[in-house]
């Protein structure tokens, strides 16, 4: 899913969801494009948020972390993010860097202060736990509409809200998932909900969000988010405390020069 961030959402052409028809693959394509669309022109965002791991006993060890996210328009390229760990001091420094590409491979460094050196994180480990939560590195990547083939499922309630139920498959290679499930919104293209399903089609991840706030009249964003993997029991949630947009931010930020920079 686009811009998580995460995690994430979807995003052209603006169609009504009351009156569009067509095939499936193509009405799914179109709820894509709308939720990207919808998300486009925030130049940039910081945030700072609480990662809590969940073992299955219940158990729990938390970080903060903050994520800035650039805004890339420039053909062929996707956005860039790049994560930061503040808290424990085992992990403080520690930080990844994302480019998310339309085409090609998506670039990540994972920079590690005891070493004092960055690690390319190759496409084949992407599907790999991120720093021991339920998040693997695949997740945290931007992803572009072009990178998912979509089939709209069907219309169906969530809480109190009406949802498109879409079937997204990965059209990249070295995906951790054979398909995901997504629900967003019909009032806004808000994802709501996303299954994972692993390479034997069997259900291993679901990730929710909630606590959806408006910012700058335009963009939603949660508040909370949860991944519960189902086939060891551990979940991980994330806590947003804040966003802002349009802080200056450029590409130079986002080099891979930048990790050394960062305390």
């Amino acid at each position: 899913m686009k811009k998580i961030y995460l995690l994430a959402c979807l995003l052209a052409p603006i169609l009504s969801p009351v009156t569009w028809a067509g095939e499936a693959e193509d009405k799914g394509l179109a709820i894509a494009k709308e939720a990207d669309h919808r998300n486009q022109g925030y130049g940039d965002n910081v945030t700072e948020l609480t990662m809590t791991l969940i073992d299955a006993d219940q158990s729990t060890s938390t970080r903060e972390m903050d994520i800035k996210t650039l805004e890339v328009t420039a053909p062929g390229e996707g956005d860039k993010s790049l994560l930061t760990f503040s808290k424990p001091l085992d992990v403080q420094g520690t930080t990844l860097l994302t480019h998310a590409h339309v085409s090609e491979p998506d670039d990540q460094w994972l920079y590690l202060p005891a070493l004092k050196r960055a690690k390319r994180i190759s496409s084949s480990n992407k599907t790999g736990a991120f720093m021991g939560s339920e998040f693997a590195y695949e997740d945290l990547i931007p992803q572009e509409v072009e990178e998912y083939h979509y089939r709209f499922l069907r219309d169906e309630s969530c809480g109190p809200l009406q949802c498109f139920v879409v079937e997204n498959r990965p059209n990249y290679s070295d995906s951790g998932y054979s398909r995901l499930v997504a629900w967003l919104d019909q009032a806004e293209y808000r994802l709501q909900k996303v299954e994972f399903y692993d390479p034997s089609d069997r259900l291993l991840k679901t990730l929710t969000a909630d606590g959806y706030k408006l910012y700058s009249d335009k963009y939603w964003r949660p508040q909370v988010l949860l991944m519960v993997n189902h086939q060891n029991g551990k979940s991980t949630r994330l806590n947003f405390h804040d966003y802002r947009f349009k802080t200056g931010l450029n590409e130079q930020d986002f080099a891979q020069s930048s990790l050394q920079r960062v305390r």
